[in-house]
């Protein structure tokens, strides 16, 4: 018979960069979805008659889902493959934005955002093993970076919409018909995938999928307290940075008096600033080390900046530049230190452990905001609670310093190339 294994080559480059380009227009379509109701906020409250409360339901009831998602989701990647897994969770993330654009009313809403949450982290876990299928051995790295350039793009783009997609701003259908419009261009994207690879694997050799990693709740205990220390400034981190931007843009509104369009830029600054600034971190912390005495940097940088918003008339510019900055530098020096911490062979539970503790924090705090800013009346609770966060992540960066200096296990401190992760 011809046509064995042993007669095969590997994809030519060209074939694996257009791999590459579809699965990037998928996340660029799923991290649009994603953001694309902070800068609708206030119409929503003016058309819709929504609260703050509702607004922050609609953000937060994305991280619900994935408490349960992040545990099973790497093993229906592993029962049907990444061709299939990728069409499902598109499917769910088309679906789940139809729902949200096709009527005015919280609780249809709520169910869209809520199945938009089942597909949409799953989708990031499908295509990451997707592209390591494509590129193992060769520009794995440079495909993941411009993989996620290209992923936040969307979230540039969603932010920046009242700019660009100023006429879709006369009603609250508008911009979510661009967000379906968005999630539909996802879901093509990944079945030209499909036919490609179908294609591809008669014609060419292809390395096998890396198997995600199966949850096993009882490994978490046994992880020790560096992991932890880790885990709980991830989520105080990120719980003062994502519930921020779900109400940002409506706070530069009332209480800077700033256009639509200029909130959505400054709201996009974190992005942007991620999207520039995340590899250079991620490299030069590769050649220094300090993990630890990095994430307590990060974490201080945030302390003062929402106060800052608050109580003084300085630009916007300067508080939201100093938060991208720490949006940038933290994720370059958090997930990697995982590996460091933890075995080899637990690093899928431990991030799946991980990842499911971000979203029970994000769910929660998106939910606190919008109460204590209907409750209040105001923005200024809320940004003290931002603050607390970054005060209690400066506090576990300080615990995990000090874990470090007694291991006899890793070093965080030292330099080393390490394995980096979004």
């Amino acid at each position: 018979m011809k046509n064995h294994i042993s007669d095969l080559k590997e994809p030519p480059l060209g074939l694996r960069w257009f791999v590459l380009f579809v699965v990037s227009i998928a996340m660029f379509g799923n991290y649009y979805v994603y953001d694309s109701i902070s800068p609708l906020a206030d119409i929503l409250a003016k058309q819709l008659n929504f609260t703050d409360d509702n607004i922050g339901l609609l953000q937060g009831i994305y991280s619900l889902p994935n408490i349960i998602m992040v545990a099973i989701g790497g093993m229906i990647i592993d029962r049907i493959g990444t061709r299939r897994a990728n069409l499902l969770f598109s499917a769910l993330c088309m679906i789940g934005s139809f729902l949200t654009f096709i009527k005015g009313d919280l609780i249809t809403m709520a169910a869209g955002r809520l199945i938009f949450g089942l597909g949409a982290e799953s989708l990031i876990v499908s295509i990451t093993t997707t592209l390591a299928k494509w590129f193992k051995g060769k520009e794995l790295s440079f495909a993941f970076g411009l993989n996620l350039t290209i992923a936040r793009l969307g979230s540039f783009a969603a932010l920046n919409s009242p700019s660009w997609a100023k006429p879709f701003y006369d009603s609250w259908q508008g911009p979510l018909l661009i967000s379906f419009i968005a999630s539909l261009v996802s879901v093509v994207a990944v079945s030209s995938y499909y036919l490609v690879d179908v294609w591809a694997r008669k014609k060419f050799v292809l390395h096998e999928e890396q198997k995600q990693g199966k949850m096993n709740i009882r490994q978490a205990f046994k992880f020790g307290l560096p992991f932890w220390f880790i885990t709980f400034l991830c989520v105080t981190f990120y719980s003062a940075i994502f519930p921020f931007q779900t109400f940002a843009i409506k706070f530069f509104q009332e209480v800077h008096n700033v256009s639509r369009q200029m909130a959505g830029f400054l709201s996009s600054i974190l992005t942007l600033s991620a999207m520039i600034m995340t590899p250079i971190f991620g490299l030069i912390v590769d050649k220094i080390g300090h993990r630890a005495k990095l994430m307590i940097l990060g974490s201080l940088l945030i302390v003062p900046v929402y106060l800052i918003m608050v109580y003084t008339k300085i630009t916007l510019f300067v508080p939201m530049s100093i938060m991208g900055i720490a949006f940038s530098l933290i994720p370059a020096v958090m997930w990697p230190s995982v590996a460091y911490v933890v075995d080899e062979d637990k690093l899928g539970t431990a991030y799946g452990v991980m990842t499911m503790v971000q979203n029970i924090g994000l769910f929660s705090t998106n939910l606190l905001i919008g109460y204590l800013n209907e409750v209040t009346n105001a923005y200024t609770t809320g940004m003290w609670v931002f603050s607390f966060f970054g005060i209690f992540g400066v506090l576990f960066g300080f615990l995990l310093l000090k874990s470090n200096k007694k291991s006899t296990k890793f070093d965080l401190e030292k330099p080393k190339f390490s394995l980096n992760k979004g």
